[in-house]
């Protein structure tokens, strides 16, 4: 069985730069993705971790990154403590986030591999749209 993929985008009425500093800063990560402690230094080959708590289990997932052009483009594996899968490299997906600025608005590209079938993917694309419809949000209050 092949696995999927998706791409989704949001458009942000705020900086590029402000936009990266949105999905790669620790502080206001956590403010909009529950809580989230992000951790990397955003070098290629690095570690990142995501950790916290979820309906009052803990969790910590992670990854490394694979590329990395600061201010516009990163990819890094993922693996999820939470997603029923034993910790090893078929386990993981790829997640990519593109920052691209035009005429004072920016969108953020997010694509997402190893997804198992249809719903799955269906799920991810929501998740992530409230994800960084809430990152918007505080973007667009300041």
């Amino acid at each position: 069985m092949s696995k999927q993929a998706l791409t989704t985008k949001i458009d942000f009425n705020a900086p590029a730069a402000k936009v990266w500093k949105g999905v790669t800063d620790p502080e206001l990560v956590k403010q909009y993705f529950f809580g989230t402690n992000l951790k990397s230094d955003w070098k290629v080959g690095s570690p990142i971790t995501f950790s916290g708590e979820w309906d009052g289990k803990s969790y910590e997932d992670k990854g490394t990154i694979l590329e990395i052009t600061p201010g516009e483009y990163v990819k890094y594996s993922y693996w999820s403590s939470m997603g029923g899968t034993e910790d090893k490299p078929e386990n993981y997906a790829n997640i990519s986030y593109r920052v691209t600025e035009k005429d004072g608005k920016t969108t953020l590209e997010i694509t997402q591999d190893g997804i198992k079938d249809e719903a799955t993917k269906e799920h991810s694309e929501q998740n992530w749209q409230m994800v960084f419809g809430g990152l918007k949000k505080i973007l667009e209050e300041k």
